[in-house]
């Protein structure tokens, strides 16, 4: 083969490679539930219900939906505007006659300014994330009838969330889906519910990360160090970009882009500017420090992240245990809880997903048992299995659906279930079964 061959292939590969890529998938936590909810992972199995079980109990731990960007970083993107403006000006400044330069600029970037601009509140659930919840809602109740088959009672289908706002809503939204055609308001037959909150400072099972104070000062001990850990891929990133568009970029600049990249993909459906700044490398880069950032502070990083999250976990175990002694008591329908569905953060869920072992690599789950710090997430293009934007996404959600099993009529149940028991857990994240670091089902 000719050197000119071997690089007409190497550019054909990359066209492809770009073509292939799709940032909406790697926003890390800020990646929208629908770009990521069919994304095949190695966590996921294609496990079938086994013959002979039928779901008694649900456990639903989800964030809320897409939001809408904060009032501090609406600020931010409306002083990115300003300093857009200031780059372009230096640019022009500096450039000589017949310097050609200033056509690397993309015309976007003059005159820009924030889809947000005078907002004076943010963080509300936006119509995306509404929808997010309602059709989870759907989909849970066909995937679960058995459940979901008789008279609405809240003591029966508890909704919890906290006092925020977004969270709130995406409950309500949820249950309007959940109880949709079940009651007699309006064409669509809606019927009220109730959910419930705790309040801020005492919500130890949707909000502990506010409520230890321990965590509150190893976050504010960590943060610095996260950031001197991300600096050099963000200066490697900002290096880029000044060679590129011959802009003068900070590493401030990379981040507030980026975060406009982010808010642009994921709340506007819009690829073609902010994100068209950088290549699908450095995404991979910027998502990875994002990812970073979570493990360290959220996740697998500390142990602490997620035992403060036991009281949770604790809440799922004994509304389980009840649901098995109304069973075996044979207690009328209508007298029991057979759903507790809860709807919070993605500082609930991630602590929570860890709590379940998910997203281990190797020995991983040994250390973990042994409170042992793990490895940081290997940098791209290394593979790795923490990923944000798979980890809690808008709408990101883990389920633990109890079955109670009679006979084991099929090979299917010998594979799944251990014939001296009857009642079983299946795991799902993101409404996918998921391997446990030990089983996909446990009695």
């Amino acid at each position: 083969m000719t050197p000119l061959f071997l690089l007409v292939i190497a550019a054909l590969l990359r066209s492809s490679i770009a073509q292939d890529f799709d940032v909406r998938q790697h926003l890390s936590t800020v990646t929208r539930y629908g770009a990521v909810k069919d994304v095949s992972d190695d966590n996921y199995m294609d496990l079938s219900v086994p013959n002979g079980c039928t779901a008694v109990h649900l456990n639903l731990v989800a964030r809320h939906g897409t939001r809408a960007p904060t009032k501090k970083r609406i600020k931010e993107l409306d002083q990115l505007s300003y300093r857009l403006k200031e780059l372009l000006n230096d640019a022009e400044r500096k450039a000589s006659d017949g310097d050609k330069s200033l056509e690397s600029i993309p015309t976007w970037l003059r005159g820009w300014q924030s889809p947000w601009q005078g907002r004076k509140k943010g963080g509300e659930l936006i119509s995306l994330g509404e929808n997010e919840l309602y059709d989870l809602a759907i989909r849970v109740r066909e995937m679960l009838p058995e459940l979901f088959n008789e008279e609405y009672h809240p003591d029966v289908f508890p909704i919890k969330t906290t006092q925020v706002p977004r969270a709130s809503a995406s409950a309500v939204a949820f249950g309007i889906g959940l109880f949709s055609e079940r009651g007699s308001l309006g064409p669509g037959r809606h019927r009220a519910f109730v959910v419930t909150s705790e309040s801020r400072a005492s919500d130890i099972h949707l909000r502990f990360y506010d409520t230890c104070t321990t965590y509150k000062q190893y976050r504010e001990s960590q943060e610095p160090s996260v950031q001197k850990l991300k600096e050099p891929t963000l200066l490697e990133v900002s290096s880029a970009l000044k060679k590129r568009y011959h802009l003068n970029f900070t590493v401030q600049d990379i981040c507030s882009l980026w975060f406009l990249c982010k808010q642009e993909a994921s709340l506007l459906d819009k690829t073609d500017q902010a994100c068209a700044l950088f290549s699908p490398t450095e995404v991979a880069l910027l998502e990875w420090t994002d990812d970073l950032e979570i493990f360290i502070l959220k996740g697998y990083g500390k142990s602490l992240n997620y035992r403060m999250g036991v009281p949770l976990l604790r809440d799922v175990f004994y509304s389980m245990e009840q649901a098995i002694v109304a069973r075996e008591e044979n207690c009328p329908l209508g007298t029991y809880e057979k759903a507790r569905l809860r709807f919070a953060h993605a500082e609930t869920v991630i602590p929570f997903t860890c709590l379940l072992g998910l997203f281990l690599e190797g020995l991983e789950f040994e250390k973990i048992q042994k409170e042992e710090p793990l490895e940081l997430p290997p940098k791209p293009p290394k593979e790795r299995k923490w990923r944000g934007s798979i980890v809690a996404p808008f709408a990101g959600n883990n389920m633990l659906v109890l079955y109670e099993c009679k006979g084991n009529s099929s090979q299917s149940t010998r594979e799944f279930v251990d014939s001296s028991g009857k009642y079983f857990v299946q795991v799902l994240h993101n409404e996918k079964p998921t391997l446990m670091p030990v089983l996909a089902w446990c009695n």
